[in-house]
């Protein structure tokens, strides 16, 4: 209706105006509340962990990788066989979608006439316990979608694999880099799958495998892009060779798989709740082999020495470990991880002494 006289000046309510449960849901009209009105919480839709490549507890660059392992950024298993190839941490990332790292791979010595097994995969792998909602195996299976921002020096078809290993079942798909040296997204829907529930437990399930290169043996069949029992001839089937020349290199960040047929933004997650999740899987207590960088096992007077802490984070599983001592600064005999749960470690050591210990690593990995 109109105004007589003037227009009431319009005065903000607070949340102290208003009578409780006066706004219900109910009298909300749709589409009433926008996105730009709510801050969303983390709903840790993303499968991948630290999939904006955040975090790299190992280091930051790692060359004359020839053999598979974990390298540098976490979580991120590089499988491989086929050339040779530095790994490494960048700045170099897509402009203005909020990334602040990604991971290279960059060809040092070329290999372009694979043999049949030969294969280079970078590779996420995943709990059972994590995948508990793709309702795998039922007639309820969820579709997952796949998307990340991808650069390469070489132009051609790439494939991503999603492998269950589980049930030794697979499904591949085809996506194409466009422009050398370019920043480009890519989106990937997979099926859900009917067939081989994933088990529910802290063991390796599924495999995210994104392949870069591949013999014979992964790419002779007929690419298979609907879930079936594995055959290997059709994994990978048209991938390029990215190791064929030394100019070859590889950037991707911001990858997530999450439950649909559509992709949504990136979800961030601080960096310490990413790092915290990392740390399930791996982690290194200290960082030199200076006098008490970590700890310091003292046996003097005595013929055994001993010295423990509680992990900052529990492991997936109990872990293997390594440890690092500063030799200068060493008197036992003997001295070694004595102890690993999922939650502690202890270090034992003999010979009347005293030892200061520079590094521990602790390894979970899938």
């Amino acid at each position: 209706m109109s105004y007589i006289g003037n227009k009431p000046t319009a005065v903000p309510l607070t949340s102290a105006d208003l009578e409780d449960n006066i706004i219900s849901t109910a009298k909300i009209q749709d589409n009433a509340v926008t996105a730009a009105k709510y801050v969303e919480a983390p709903s840790f839709r993303n499968l991948i962990i630290n999939g904006d490549m955040s975090i790299a507890q190992r280091g930051t660059s790692v060359s004359s990788i020839t053999s598979s392992g974990y390298r540098t950024m976490d979580r991120w298993y590089f499988n491989t066989d086929l050339g040779t190839w530095t790994m490494s941490q960048e700045t170099d990332v897509p402009t203005g979608q909020g990334f602040a790292k990604s991971l290279k791979l960059d060809c040092t010595t070329a290999n372009a006439s694979p043999s049949a097994g030969n294969f280079l995969v970078l590779e996420q792998k995943i709990e059972g316990q994590m995948l508990q909602q793709l309702k795998k195996g039922t007639s309820n299976a969820e579709s997952l979608t796949l998307s990340f921002w991808v650069k390469s020096s070489k132009t051609g078809t790439y494939i991503a694999e999603l492998f269950d290993n589980d049930n030794s079942r697979q499904i591949s798909k085809a996506y194409t880099i466009n422009s050398a040296n370019t920043w480009e997204k890519k989106t990937l829907t997979y099926e859900g799958d009917t067939t081989g529930a994933f088990t529910n437990d802290n063991g390796l399930s599924l495999t995210l495998a994104l392949w870069l290169g591949g013999g014979s043996t992964w790419t002779s069949g007929t690419l298979n892009t609907s879930w079936n029992s594995n055959t290997n001839a059709n994994r990978a089937v048209g991938v390029v060779n990215l190791a064929d020349n030394t100019a070859n290199n590889f950037y991707i960040t911001g990858v997530q798989l999450e439950v649909g047929t559509s992709a949504s933004d990136f979800e961030f997650l601080p960096y310490d709740v990413n790092l915290q999740r990392c740390k399930r899987y791996y982690m290194k207590l200290g960082n030199t082999t200076n006098d008490y960088s970590f700890g310091r096992v003292d046996g003097t007077n005595f013929t055994y020495g001993i010295w423990g802490t509680v992990l900052p984070t529990t492991m997936r599983a109990t872990p293997s470990g390594t440890l690092q001592v500063d030799d200068s600064n060493s008197g036992f005999s003997s001295i070694s991880l004595a102890q690993l749960t999922t939650d502690s470690v202890a270090v034992d050591a003999t010979s009347a002494s005293w030892s200061d210990i520079g590094t521990v690593e602790v390894s979970a990995e899938l």
